[in-house]
């Protein structure tokens, strides 16, 4: 059997990982994973890891589930794929009844895709058509905030507000109006003062809501947000909420709007529907956008839009069994205790150390920020690397270290990713 440096070199040799410098990535001791038990991951020479950034937020119950397993199973005995573009499947269609039930969106319908960025890009050209298929000329513009992360196709980045080496496009990006991010407790208020001076021009607001977790889990109080909600309502703008990062239980409620009082028009669903199993995402629309849409057999009022793995059933199975698992298990109570006992934990033993300038905590979402006394020290990069050695997979947005626990994680697992940073922050910050 190959050993971790021969996986790592036939890596190397044929893959291209995401966000990585690949003539770095040998160097780096990453990772090579073989197979996962409950909230561990298993390397191809045996070691644990445990996973504490829900590999990349998108497991919530745990790897290898046996509900789950048993729901993709049973699915592969009747179709594993079907298309939806003009025809539909049974499976899906249950999923989107009951995701129907629980999004925080008025009459909503539900646009199948395979990532966020893809439920982002829908959303966009939605609300752009939207006002087109209406008869309402010079709604082309969107409002878009500071920090903003919505994915990396082309739409999303230009929502976007740049960093993680998306510069180079910048020709390719088109320009939206920018409020502050969240780190300006003003940022709100912004925008709702942006969207009364150009609301004539506007398809759009676009908004992750509670937590912009790509910016380094910069967040504002659930209260801040009606204010948006209303200015978007009054001057009939549409609202998008982002929901693929903090949706599926991560802030404490299954969506971060409920705990801003937002039902947006649209919605981008993603990341943990499938409770990390397989591939799927979703645009939600509302029965006020979503008709807008009808008219004739082939004409241009259609969403010309769709993607060939659009509802797979394998996905729609596993997401069906894993909503309902949310209930049965009784996962938010679990996400609202551990987050209340990892919050006394950093208090106590992260928070006053010096390497450390801020804690930003949302449900199971965190960042801890460090204050590295000069540039370059890549404390982030360091202190996840001293982590990961000590069996507890974690991962740095620059200088922010990203707390992600699967959101079933126990106490004893609460414990052991603080004492575990606590060492971290240790090894990896000494010169």
């Amino acid at each position: 059997m190959a050993d971790l440096g021969d996986w790592i070199a036939r890596d190397a040799a044929v893959v291209w990982h995401g966000f990585t410098q690949m003539a770095a990535y040998a160097d780096n001791a990453p990772v090579i994973v073989e197979r996962a038990e409950g909230r561990e991951l298993i390397d191809v020479e045996g070691h644990r890891y445990l996973d504490a950034i829900s590999s990349l937020w998108v497991t919530t119950l745990g790897h290898h589930i046996p509900e789950l397993d048993a729901a993709a199973r049973e699915q592969l005995d009747r179709v594993a794929h079907s298309t939806l573009l003009g025809n539909g499947n049974r499976i899906t269609i249950e999923l989107a009844e009951a995701l129907a039930r629980v999004v925080p969106v008025d009459g909503p319908h539900f646009l199948f895709a395979s990532d966020g960025a893809a439920a982002v890009e829908q959303a966009l050209k939605i609300a752009f058509q939207y006002w087109t298929n209406r008869g309402v000329a010079g709604r082309t513009t969107y409002l878009a905030f500071g920090g903003a992360y919505h994915g990396d196709t082309i739409g999303s980045i230009s929502l976007g507000a740049g960093g993680f080496g998306t510069d180079v496009f910048d020709p390719l990006r088109f320009p939206v109006l920018r409020a502050p991010g969240f780190d300006d407790p003003h940022a709100i208020e912004v925008a709702v003062e942006l969207v009364a001076r150009h609301a004539s021009e506007l398809a759009a607001v676009v908004i992750e809501p509670l937590v912009q977790g790509a910016a380094g889990m910069e967040m504002l109080p659930a209260a801040a947000f009606a204010p948006l909600a209303t200015a978007c309502r009054e001057h009939d703008v549409l609202l998008v909420c982002d929901e693929v990062a903090t949706g599926f239980g991560r802030t404490g409620t299954l969506f971060a709007s409920e705990q801003c009082g937002l039902r947006p028009d649209i919605m981008a669903i993603g990341k943990g529907i499938t409770g990390g199993y397989l591939a799927m995402a979703a645009t939600v629309a509302s029965e006020r956008v979503f008709s807008a849409f009808l008219g004739p057999d082939l004409s241009e009022r259609t969403l010309y839009h769709g993607h060939s793995y659009s509802g797979n059933a394998l996905a729609a199975a596993v997401a069906l069994r894993h909503l309902e698992l949310f209930e049965e298990w009784g996962v938010l109570a679990n996400v609202r205790a551990r987050a209340e006992q990892l919050r006394a934990l950093l208090a106590e033993r992260i928070a006053p150390r010096a390497e450390v300038r801020a804690i930003r905590q949302q449900g199971l979402m965190v960042g801890v920020e460090l204050a590295p006394p000069r540039d370059g020290l890549r404390w982030g990069r360091r202190v996840c690397a001293a982590s990961v050695r000590h069996g507890v997979l974690l991962r740095p947005l620059g200088d922010v270290v990203v707390l992600m626990p699967i959101l079933t994680s126990t106490s004893e697992e609460i414990e052991h990713i603080v004492a575990t940073l606590e060492r971290a922050i240790t090894e990896g910050t000494a010169e």
